[in-house]
């Protein structure tokens, strides 16, 4: 398996609807975006990290800071960002991509690897595993990993709009076409929100980095339940906070 590369993109924009210009708001003096890379960078199956960002002028700071730090980063369309992450797997030789978002800075790498290594370990049975299907883990612990083929058959035969922005759901909603793996935990903890697509959303996570990074950067998604079970009213400051949806037909 030595000539089969895993590549892990991270889609990142300045224009969120919602919370503009997140992704490079600091946290202890770092860039979220940072801490996603940080964090990206120790599953230990990852041969390559790309951000994949927009043609967007504003996101030249992007594109800067992305110098700056030294990693590698991809201009695509904003709009269709299942044809940004093709075209990204494409120019960087990929056979398996691992789709990470940017609102995500609290990502689990153990995870990460966890998702790779079923895709891996399985003999060519799964074309996607991911652990977003049937949630039970986080929000903001979100990993999918899935073929390049697959991505490619995406992108040439999809027809909703919605599989244009949200990249996976044509592979997900056919599955006489693809093997699916759908990874859960034994406790449903998808009422945490670790994600960041609002102001309370940020604030959340700010307090748990700064709680948490200082001690072991490398702090995991058990760690956080810890500080969960502890501290319950500490996740309370996002818990109104509604989650957009997907609607999709399944075939």
């Amino acid at each position: 398996m030595s000539d089969f590369k895993v590549v892990a993109i991270v889609q990142a924009r300045m224009s969120s609807t919602r919370l503009p210009g997140k992704v490079l708001r600091k946290i202890l003096g770092k860039p979220m975006l940072q801490y996603v890379i940080d964090r990206v960078s120790h599953a230990s199956l990852i041969d390559e990290t790309i951000i994949a960002t927009t043609n967007n002028p504003l996101d030249n700071e992007i594109i800067e800071f992305c110098k700056d730090i030294g990693i590698s980063c991809f201009r695509g369309s904003e709009d269709d960002v299942l044809s940004r992450y093709y075209q990204t797997s494409k120019k960087y030789k990929a056979n398996c991509v691992v789709r990470i978002c940017s609102d995500s800075p609290l990502i689990d790498p153990f995870i990460i690897d966890k998702m790779i290594r079923v895709f891996m370990e399985n003999n060519g049975k799964y074309d996607y595993v991911s652990n977003t299907l049937d949630q039970t883990y986080p929000l903001g612990m979100n990993v999918e990993v899935f073929s390049q083929s697959a991505l490619e058959c995406a992108f040439l035969n999809h027809t909703e709009k919605y599989e244009k922005e949200h990249v996976t759901p044509y592979i997900y909603t056919h599955t006489k076409l693809f093997g699916i793996y759908k990874e859960q935990l034994e406790n449903d903890y998808s009422h945490l929100r670790l994600t960041v697509d609002e102001e309370q959303d940020f604030i959340l996570v700010k307090k748990i980095i700064e709680e948490m990074h200082p001690v072991n950067p490398v702090f995991s998604m058990f760690d956080i339940i810890d500080l969960y079970n502890s501290n319950p009213s500490l996740f309370l400051l996002n818990s109104d906070v509604v989650q957009k949806r997907i609607n999709y037909q399944s075939e």
